[in-house]
Parts: C-alpha cells; sequence; structure tokens
C-alpha cells in the first residue's frame, strides 16, 4: 500500500510541473482544443501557477493523509482513500480554476467527477458488505456480492488451509485491502475464487467435483466454527 501511495504521489507532484505555459497548447486538456478567440479570454499564467500548486498539494496530501489512514485504520479504509480522494480533489480544482478557466468543458467535468464519485462509493458500499457463508440442507451458500448456491453434491473436498494460492492477477472481482472477491489467477495459472471479507485464516477450502476452487474467509466469525458446522450437514 506504501508503494501505490508513493508512486500516486509523485505523479500528482509530476504533473503539477510537466505541464507548462509553453506546452500547454498541446498537453492541458481544455485549452488545447479552444480556439484562438477562445484561448484570448483564459488567464493562463495565473491557472498554470493555480495548476502546479494544486497539484503539489494534492501530491503531498495523498500521501500524508493515506499514511495516516493505513497506521491508524487499517488498509482496506486507504484502498477507498485512494479512490475517492483524488476525485473529489479535482471536483474542487475544476471548480475553483472556473475563474481563470470559464468554458462549459469546465462545468461538465465537475459534474462528471460528482457522478463518477457517486458511482465509486455505491460501488464500495456494496463490494465492503461482508459476503455471507449460509448453511442449507443441502448446499452452501455464499449471499452477498459475488456470491453463489453450492450444492453439497457438487463438493469434493471442503478443509481448513492455512494459506491461500500466490496470486499473480485479478481476472474479475474487487480487491481492497485485505478484501478479495471475484476471480483470481494463481503462479501455477490455475483461476480460484476468493471471497475474503478479512485476513483471517485458517481458510476454507471448497474444492468443487470439476476442480474449481472457492477460499472463503467470514469477517468477524470463526472459520474454524463454520468449518465444524460445515462438516455436520451431510450427515443430516
Amino acid at each position: 500500500m506504501m508503494y501505490t501511495l508513493i508512486g500516486m504521489s509523485l505523479l500528482f507532484i509530476a504533473i503539477g510541473f510537466i505541464v507548462t505555459e509553453n506546452n500547454s497548447k498541446y498537453l492541458l486538456a481544455g485549452y488545447n482544443t479552444m480556439n484562438d478567440e477562445e484561448k484570448k479570454k483564459v488567464d493562463l499564467k495565473t491557472y498554470i501557477t493555480y495548476f502546479r500548486k494544486f497539484h503539489v498539494f494534492l501530491g503531498f496530501s495523498f500521501f500524508a493523509i493515506g499514511m495516516l489512514v493505513t497506521y491508524f485504520i487499517d488498509e482496506n479504509v486507504t484502498s477507498i482513500f485512494i479512490a475517492v480522494y483524488p476525485i473529489l480533489a479535482y471536483t474542487y480544482f475544476i471548480t475553483t480554476s472556473a475563474k481563470y478557466f470559464r468554458t462549459k468543458k469546465n462545468k461538465i467535468g465537475a459534474y462528471i467527477l460528482a457522478i463518477v464519485l457517486i458511482f465509486i462509493v455505491v460501488m464500495f458500499i456494496r463490494d465492503y458488505k461482508e459476503t455471507k457463508l449460509i448453511l442449507n440442507s443441502d448446499s452452501i451458500e455464499f449471499q452477498g456480492n459475488y456470491g453463489e448456491i453450492v450444492p453439497f453434491e457438487t463438493i469434493k473436498s471442503i478443509q481448513l488451509v492455512q494459506e491461500k494460492p500466490k496470486i499473480i492477477k485479478r481476472t474479475n472481482g474487487f480487491s481492497a485491502g485485505t478484501i478479495k472477491k471475484g476471480y483470481y489467477k494463481t503462479d501455477k495459472g490455475e483461476v480460484v475464487k476468493l471471497i475474503l471479507n478479512a485476513e483471517n485464516k485458517p481458510y476454507i477450502l471448497i474444492t468443487k467435483s470439476d476442480g474449481k476452487k472457492i477460499y472463503y474467509a467470514a469477517k468477524e466469525e470463526s472459520n474454524e466454527k463454520l468449518f465444524e458446522e460445515i462438516k455436520t450437514i451431510p450427515a443430516k
């Protein structure tokens, strides 16, 4: 997580210095598509100064706040911060820089960012909600996002494991800190399904008859207890 914070912070700061008055006609979004008459109405020198100050502040504040959230709260919240903070910052920037850059595109950009922010927040709320493991008389149900119903007759084995496979790629899913839900490719080329609500060991590993695997971890409930409950169901 620290490397992500450092990398993005440096990127924000670099953006502030990459765009100058001389190259703005090529690199400055919105300005580079204006005709000569429209460009004359832009207070470019003042805007570039504000642009640089904003990105320097964004870079340093992004790193500082991100580290504080990581150490005093947890990495899951840091993941939300990484996604949401830049959008909030750029929405503020577009709104406050309108006095230098008076175009409809500028206002439209702020609206688009606000919509994107709302969408991301809704998605995070949905994906952060714990996917519960529900025991039915004839199946195991993962209730929530990326959930499914697995009939007992399709299960080859259920066991507790201390380690999950080494993941090299997320093929379809959601990852935020210790939360991982969806399909992931391992270093052995195998695609497994992870429903990890937290880094709660040992994991419950369900191997289906077709060889497909599901690794599950509850958020607060004991995985060992869930495992013992699962073992009693088929005997009923």
